[in-house]
């Protein structure tokens, strides 16, 4: 599957909020990057710029391309509920995202390397699909090969003091997560405002 593959650091600095990258870096240089350095200041930018800028932000937290992340806004558009939510909702239960919140991974990174090198099975079978959306009661296993466990245990030493939100049910010994519900917009605690990224679909 295609995904981005440039400086994440970059692209923090850029966007104002860290997404990837070495976090001593972007803390560092919180400025843009560019040739002014920390002399330049950040524009003053347009309603669309903002809103172009929030679609960014959430397309790189999640580690999706354009083509990818416009269907998924058109999925949640033709769902019934709010589609600043839904879309949230399809992001956080993508296989790779929630390997990553059961702490099987340091990262969203490496939680789609996990999955796509077939570590993982979703429901009993080996999948090798990150971007599966998953439902309430959907099982995430580690393989029983001495690798997978052996990488995962490695994640989970890295992760071990970041609990699994509450919308997930975990067993580090077993290496085994369960999806309990779908999570809420508090549970998620996006890093960007939605319903920009609604509007901006919506011209």
């Amino acid at each position: 599957m295609a995904r981005y593959t440039g400086p994440k650091t970059k692209v923090s600095r850029r966007l104002g909020v860290l997404l990837g990258g070495s976090p001593r870096a972007f803390e560092n240089k919180t400025y843009p990057p560019g040739m002014h350095g920390p002399k330049g200041s950040r524009r003053k930018l347009s309603d669309y710029a903002t809103a172009m800028a929030e679609k960014k932000k959430l397309r790189f937290q999640y580690g999706v391309l354009e083509r990818q992340f416009q269907r998924y806004f058109e999925t949640a558009a033709r769902q019934r509920g709010v589609t600043g939510l839904l879309l949230l909702q399809l992001l956080e239960t993508r296989l790779d995202n929630i390997v990553y919140r059961m702490g099987f991974a340091k990262t969203r990174q490496g939680a789609r390397q996990l999955v796509s090198h077939g570590h993982v099975c979703l429901n009993g079978r080996k999948t090798d699909i990150s971007s599966a959306n998953l439902k309430v009661g959907d099982t995430v296993t580690i393989k029983e090969k001495q690798e997978s466990r052996r990488l995962v245990q490695r994640g989970l030493e890295q992760t071990q003091i970041v609990e699994p939100p509450a919308w997930l049910a975990v067993d580090k010994e077993a290496l085994v997560g369960k999806v309990m519900s779908i999570p809420t917009r508090e549970e998620i605690n996006p890093i960007v405002n939605e319903q920009l990224v609604v509007e901006l679909y919506s011209r």
